[in-house]
């Protein structure tokens, strides 16, 4: 049990990830579609944030005259770096989402899948 609760924040993004995976699958709205992606998208780089730090290690930085330390007590950056390029690629995937959005409902006056399925038949 105390295992459980030591990994608290990767059960809070497993409840992230399953929130956003059914408001992907099980809404019709495409809005809240595109908003279950976002929270998808938000859990899955938290916890590629939250992989990327150690306990007691430290920034991968040597000062002039400190002594350098061995790998493993730095904190590893690159999950950090890569989880920054892909912040970049939720907003922009979001960006040209809602652009999307915009063009369907002008055309179709609504957002709702079924709606947009029964029109254009």
């Amino acid at each position: 049990m105390e295992f459980i609760i030591s990994k608290y924040n990767y059960w809070l993004y497993i409840s992230l990830m399953m929130i956003g995976f059914y408001a992907m699958i099980g809404k019709k709205n495409l809005v809240k579609k595109l908003i279950g992606m976002n929270i998808f998208q938000t859990s899955i780089i938290l916890y590629f944030i939250s992989i990327g730090s150690k306990k007691g290690a430290t920034i991968p930085i040597v000062a002039h005259g400190e002594p350098v330390l061995q790998a493993s007590q730095y904190i590893n950056p690159l999950p950090h770096v890569l989880m920054l390029t892909a912040i970049v690629v939720m907003v922009s995937t979001f960006g040209v989402a809602l652009a999307i959005l915009l063009l369907i409902h002008r055309r179709y006056h609504t957002l709702e899948e079924d709606e947009i399925i029964r029109l254009r038949r």
